[in-house]
């Protein structure tokens, strides 16, 4: 006879992001990483594509189809779309697309620290309707520091950063609670805001979202550092703000830094917030290990420097910023009962 977890389904941990989502299949690891975005035709709500073919569509559709990031600033802002994006997801995880789950797994998600009652009901439901078992969330700040390896269960100060694509996450970890945090919505999503006004103020020309991501990725940076051999300016092709036609221009790292001055500022000081409200005898637990960066915002070059050098605590990045969270939710998953104590809600 076949075991209960088999009969059950393969639990998931799931790092459901506004940019990315992650899927962590036990036993196997994480396997997918697609971006959350989906492709609906507006006249039948058929879903027309998900993921990385969605991206591929982004300010490239007719007017019949509508293609959107159904997460915004970490929360579902389209339950149908989140709904959407959630079952083809998972469909390609357990082979059966277009359908439910074979079996109902248990699933673990990842939510920002400081979502509401209400919005964590919605990430429950959604996940719910797509067929899983039962939900446990678990706050994303602290699946951050589980994957980045912190000792969260010691009696020991850990202080993690987690910069996704539309929430900062900034919490201090001890016995497998949080002491203290901030949840902020600056985060990736803000940064390529900020390149957007800057590029159009700079040089009369408009970007969409994807061109400004490259930009940052190329020559984005949050303090003066040396960019070694890398381009330290970039051609960006557009729309002239004006005529209205296409046209290029040179864009530099010096005009992107200082676009990236104000949202940089906000997540910097988020953390010294952060450090305020942290009781002495962890602070000395911080300030000896220092402060650990995760997520996608975590690669903008300069910025461990940055919060190191306006903290006066040694900052680094982890060793895998994109996976941690998605990492953090599949030890969840791994050891739910020895791990039972860090879930913010389960149903």
């Amino acid at each position: 006879m076949a075991s209960t977890q088999a009969r059950r389904g393969q639990d998931i941990g799931i790092d459901l992001g506004t940019a990315n989502t992650l899927i962590y299949l036990r036993g196997k690891g994480i396997v997918l990483n697609e971006p959350s975005v989906v492709a609906m035709d507006k006249r039948t709500g058929e879903v027309l594509s998900v993921g990385t073919e969605a991206k591929r569509t982004l300010g490239r559709t007719p007017g019949d189809i509508v293609t959107g990031r159904p997460l915004q600033d970490g929360v579902i802002a389209d339950f149908e779309g989140t709904r959407h994006l959630l079952r083809h997801l998972l469909a390609k995880v357990t082979g059966r697309p277009g359908r439910r789950f074979g079996a109902r797994p248990r699933v673990v998600v990842c939510v920002p620290s400081g979502i509401t009652g209400v919005e964590r009901r919605a990430v429950i439901e959604a996940v719910t309707s797509a067929g899983a078992r039962s939900v446990h969330l678990i706050e994303e700040p602290m699946a951050a520091a589980i994957g980045a390896g912190l000792p969260v269960h010691e009696p020991t100060g850990s202080m993690v950063v987690d910069i996704g694509g539309g929430t900062t996450e900034v919490a201090v970890l001890s016995l497998g609670g949080i002491v203290a945090a901030r949840s902020i919505r600056v985060a990736g999503d803000r940064l390529d805001a900020a390149i957007i006004r800057q590029v159009k103020r700079e040089h009369g020309l408009l970007i969409g979202e994807r061109t400004a991501e490259e930009i940052k990725l190329v020559i984005g940076s949050a303090d003066a550092v040396p960019f070694g051999d890398d381009p330290t300016e970039v051609e960006v092709r557009g729309r002239d703000s004006v005529g209205g036609l296409p046209r290029t221009a040179v864009v530099t790292a010096e005009q992107i830094r200082a676009a990236l001055d104000e949202p940089v500022a906000e997540i910097v000081g988020a953390v010294r917030l952060t450090l305020d409200d942290v009781p002495p005898e962890l602070s000395g637990d911080v300030m000896g290990q220092g402060i650990v960066l995760t997520g996608g915002g975590a690669l903008l070059r300069g910025l461990a420097q940055r919060i190191s050098r306006e903290t006066g605590l040694p900052c680094r990045v982890a060793e895998n910023p994109l996976d941690c969270v998605a990492i953090g939710s599949g030890q969840c998953v791994e050891e739910v009962e020895a791990l039972r104590r860090v879930f913010a809600v389960s149903a």
